[in-house]
């Protein structure tokens, strides 16, 4: 006499008569829910509306000495007060403007142009293709920080020059990812079939080989806002950003660098603002370029 056995498959074996759910999806969980994700959206939410409406977070004004000099972290001055008497955290939230706006504008640059580049250099291909990625090589082999410094030098201090400057040293990196990218796409059996199609190469160019290679670019870009945020601070540090009393993130501790021994907040508190902030978009860009 035989016995048959229960067909198990597809059953949850903790559970029997119940399908069992695949382990992929068992495991999945929207990354946009999960916990990193949320305090990075909201740290960049905050960042933003600092730079928009500073008006919400504070009502002084960050040029002016409110307080006595260098008064510790309270409840009255949540980061303090710097040397003479201005409220440190206003001059922080006063500071998200200068610092976004020119991290925006330097990651705009970098990816405007050097996609642009990749792009004509990954469809037109032959002479114009070597010469365009032999450009590329060159901005490459030039340190960030001395080529940023160098379109300083030509085009002068202040915050917009800075980020021009920072923008022009993320050029290479976008071009080189844009064109690889490009070449990649353009190889696959569906932009042939568009060809076959009757379409044309600015046709086939818009509508297939663009929209699905610019994920990894933009990706890029978020990457690329917390990389130019630290470049900006730094500029701003070594003088070559936004002039005093100008409140801007790099800036603030660059004038408090003298008191670093006797008064930690006024170079700990901001520093800790700005990896904040990279930080969290370096989060959410990871998150673009797995889900992408």
């Amino acid at each position: 006499m035989s016995i048959q056995l229960p067909n198990l498959k597809g059953r949850d074996p903790e559970t029997p008569g119940v399908p069992a759910t695949p382990a992929k999806s068992r495991g999945f969980r929207n990354p946009w829910t999960r916990p990193g994700a949320i305090v990075s959206l909201i740290i960049l939410v905050l960042a933003l509306a600092a730079a928009l409406v500073p008006r919400l977070f504070t009502g002084l004004d960050p040029n002016v000495g409110t307080y006595g000099a260098l008064l510790e972290p309270s409840a009255q001055n949540w980061f303090g007060t710097d040397s003479v008497g201005r409220d440190l955290y206003t001059r922080v939230v006063y500071g998200a403007r200068q610092s976004l706006s020119g991290a925006v504008v330097a990651v705009l640059v970098g990816l405007v142009l050097g996609t642009l580049i990749g792009v004509v250099a990954g469809t037109q291909r032959g002479w114009l293709d070597a010469l365009l990625m032999r450009l590329v090589d060159v901005l490459l082999s030039i340190p960030s920080l001395l080529l940023s410094l160098t379109v300083i030098i030509l085009l002068g201090f202040g915050t917009m020059n800075a980020a021009f400057a920072v923008g022009i040293t993320s050029v290479a990196t976008f071009a080189r990812l844009a064109r690889s990218q490009v070449l990649s796409v353009a190889a696959s059996d569906f932009v042939e079939a568009a060809y076959g199609s009757g379409g044309s190469r600015i046709q086939v160019l818009l509508r297939h080989v663009l929209p699905n290679s610019l994920t990894p670019v933009l990706a890029l870009a978020a990457l690329q806002f917390g990389s130019a945020l630290l470049q900006l601070a730094t500029l701003g540090f070594l003088g070559y950003g936004a002039p005093p009393p100008t409140p801007e993130w790099g800036l603030l501790i660059a004038d408090s660098r003298d008191y670093i021994a006797t008064s930690w907040w006024l170079t700990i508190l901001p520093g800790v603002v700005i990896i904040a902030v990279v930080l969290a978009a370096n989060y959410l860009s990871q998150i673009i370029r797995k889900e992408g």
